[in-house]
């Protein structure tokens, strides 16, 4: 059977290339983006399978608005994907109060609202799943990329509390972990702190790093059979991982804080 999938931020990156390889396989999409000027060309090609909604996710009356909008259309609500999202750069002493509290609003609020919207609507029909689109970076944590890191690590915590919450309503839930691809992530969609005097030499250094580079990441196209696995499972893993890259990271940092656990187990069991 087609699925009805709800995603968020469609307008480009992953939420576009998914939004584009669900309707190519007969499914049926409700695409928010900001300016629905970025969705006409598939709202052309589609027709009726797709429905784009104007939404800005810091909302949360237009976020319940819009998934209620969607379930009405289609009559019901399959895969609901917080993808909307972007990425703050920064050393956690730049980062400023009105840029802290707009990460969290876009990153963790806005998929927290969509998530609370869904889930009375999967709860009534007795089934559903919800995707959030997390990061290696809410896994691991990289200097420079401080509130960011924190978004996503948010994200991964309700996230955890939520598939525990759902799962008697037959409600799925997955963490998706990409690494990098060939996104605006770091480029147009991004935001920037005010660089300060003390971290110019870091700055100056990852700069060069980033142009010294050889390694082309590929686009984001190359996680669709990736997601459409995890989606179409019976049994849909709770957090997966996109990119080999992304793998190691993991696998390593979890490594070291099991190592790291160990070495204190016994101040640890002596509190």
């Amino acid at each position: 059977m087609s699925k009805v999938w709800f995603i968020t931020g469609a307008s480009r990156g992953f939420g576009r290339s998914w939004t584009v390889a669900a309707l190519q396989r007969g499914d049926k999409v409700a695409a928010t983006a900001r300016d629905l000027a970025t969705l006409k060309d598939l709202a052309e090609a589609h027709g009726d399978a797709l429905l784009p909604i104007q939404l800005d996710v810091t909302d949360r009356d237009a976020d319940i608005a819009a998934v209620n909008q969607a379930h009405a259309h289609f009559g019901r609500l399959d895969v609901v994907v917080n993808n909307a999202g972007y990425g703050h750069f920064g050393y956690l002493e730049e980062v400023t109060e009105a840029e802290a509290r707009a990460q969290f609003e876009t990153n963790v609020f806005g998929a927290l609202w969509v998530t609370q919207a869904a889930i009375p609507l999967m709860r009534e029909q007795g089934s559903g799943h919800i995707v959030q689109i997390s990061s290696i970076g809410g896994v691991a944590a990289f200097p420079g990329l401080g509130i960011y890191n924190s978004s996503k690590w948010a994200l991964e915590g309700f996230t955890e509390s939520l598939a525990q919450e759902v799962a008697g309503f037959g409600i799925k839930v997955t963490l998706i972990e990409p690494g990098g691809y060939a996104t605006d992530w770091g480029g147009a969609s991004a935001v920037h702190s005010e660089p300060l005097p003390p971290y110019q030499a870091m700055h100056d250094a990852m700069a060069a790093r980033r142009s010294s580079g050889t390694y082309t990441a590929p686009g984001p196209d190359a996680t669709t059979d990736a997601v459409f696995a995890a989606i179409d499972a019976e049994q849909p893993p709770r957090r997966l991982l996109l990119s080999g890259t992304a793998f190691d990271i993991a696998q390593r940092v979890y490594a070291d804080r099991v190592q790291t656990w160990k070495d204190w187990e016994d101040t640890s069991r002596s509190a």
